[in-house]
């Protein structure tokens, strides 16, 4: 079995030359990512796109490491914030509207499910549950978003109607499952 079918197996491998073209096609585009003039918003979610794939409506900012990028399953409306890494040498999954918050890690193989958000500085080492604040190294479960949570801000502060239309109009709510 040769090396990449072993990593893409979670077995055992060693990064031979088949493995390094793909991070070294990975840090080609880290590195455009990572020098690219902050306020090219368009500009940065091109990359994105080419670094994650599929993915819908993703935003990195940078900068952010990862080892590959197509290993990693970015779900829709999914927001990195800066200096992140993911270490997708196994297949990192994150679902649909998850905030990863600064300076944060996410390991290998690990799922975080939609409607997450992770605290500034964690490092995620397990798999995270939908509707949840998780914070921490390791990562943990703080607490469960619920219906309220929707509509506040930062310190609990509402937000005002005309803006929660704005909202509602830009994104989907899934239901709770």
């Amino acid at each position: 079995m040769d090396m990449i079918k072993r990593r893409d197996a979670q077995m055992a491998y060693i990064s031979d030359d088949r493995v390094f073209e793909e991070q070294a096609a990975c840090r080609r585009i880290l590195q455009k990512l990572n020098f690219m003039d902050r306020s090219d918003f368009a500009g940065i979610a091109q990359v994105v796109k080419e670094l994650f794939g599929k993915s819908e409506n993703a935003w990195v900012n940078p900068p952010f490491y990862c080892d590959y990028g197509t290993h990693i399953e970015a779900g829709k409306n999914l927001f990195v914030n800066y200096n992140c890494t993911i270490i997708d040498v196994a297949k990192v999954t994150i679902g649909d509207n998850v905030w990863i918050g600064g300076n944060s890690v996410i390991c290998p193989g690990v799922t975080i499910a939609s409607n997450t958000v992770i605290g500034a500085g964690s490092v995620v080492t397990r798999d995270i549950p939908a509707w949840s604040v998780a914070a921490g190294n390791p990562c943990r479960v703080i607490r469960a978003i619920t219906e309220e949570d929707r509509r506040k801000l930062f310190r609990q502060e509402d937000i005002d109607d005309e803006a929660w239309a704005d909202i509602v109009t830009h994104m989907e709510f899934p239901e709770r499952s």
